[in-house]
């Protein structure tokens, strides 16, 4: 798990400190310094168009988090509802809808909602959010509901209705603050397969646009250069590597940390 934060607050840092500064300017193109070696004055090199590579991985993670981050949070604000309600109208005609809502989505897998929505709106960062995001509601969702499902055959749960309380307060105040634990591992989980998906659909051009820079869209220049300039794919490649291994690495730290059964057996 400590591995796990260290490289998640490595990114995570350097994503932050790029959006004040970054040690030179993304946007500017010097062609007279495309493709230089590692130097005091660009630590990682240059890529050829002439822009220095530390500078676009910094902002490159800022998009890759900002992206992943928001889409997530788009999955849980959504998702998590949905599954609380499904939970508390088990077996009725609202549970359903909603779970076979649910299945209708993960039908359509982010990539081909991307390609969708693109049609539509035409490709960009914000699009890209949209469809992680919508692809995240039924995780969320399925999450949720499994988890809270068992509590409401719970005495205290069961004492809380007798009491008179509503359904929806009921997922509120006890369903909810007894599954967190495992909303909070599948976020983690969620993150990183976010990171990918941001990076692959900016690879296929339908993910953050030019001038934003990108770790897929990185890749995506580099592919014609893999043979003479092998650090332009290599460095966006593990960077992204790093941070879903960090991401997976803090996920299974704290599935361990919050299981109480997991607890139980270490003790």
């Amino acid at each position: 798990m400590r591995i796990g934060a260290v490289l998640t607050a490595i990114f995570a840092l350097a994503a932050l400190t790029s959006v004040v500064w970054v040690p030179h300017d993304t946007d500017v193109l010097d062609i007279s310094q495309r493709n230089l070696g590692p130097s005091v004055l660009h630590l990682f090199g240059t890529d050829h168009f002439g822009r220095d590579m530390l500078s676009m991985l910094m902002a490159g993670a800022r998009t890759s988090i900002a992206v992943a981050l928001v889409a997530v949070g788009i999955g849980v604000g959504l998702g998590v509802p949905l599954g609380l309600l499904a939970a508390a109208h088990s077996g009725g005609w609202l549970d359903e809808v909603i779970m076979r809502g649910n299945d209708l989505i993960f039908a359509f897998p982010s990539l081909v909602i991307a390609i969708l929505i693109t049609a539509v709106f035409g490709p960009s960062a914000l699009n890209a959010i949209l469809a992680i995001g919508i692809f995240n509601i039924p995780v969320f969702a399925r999450v949720a509901r499994g988890g809270a499902l068992p509590l409401w055959t719970l005495d205290y749960v069961m004492a809380a209705r007798v009491a008179g309380k509503g359904r929806i307060l009921i997922s509120a105040q006890h369903i909810l603050p007894n599954i967190a634990n495992l909303l909070i591992v599948q976020a983690t989980i969620q993150f990183s397969l976010g990171i990918l998906a941001e990076a692959a659909l900016s690879y296929i051009g339908l993910g953050a646009q030019p001038p934003t820079p990108s770790w897929g869209r990185m890749l995506a220049d580099a592919q014609t250069m893999i043979y003479t300039e092998p650090q332009l794919a290599l460095l966006p490649g593990l960077a992204i590597v790093f941070l879903v291994l960090g991401l997976n690495l803090l996920g299974d730290g704290l599935r361990d940390a919050l299981d109480p059964r997991l607890r139980r057996v270490r003790a």
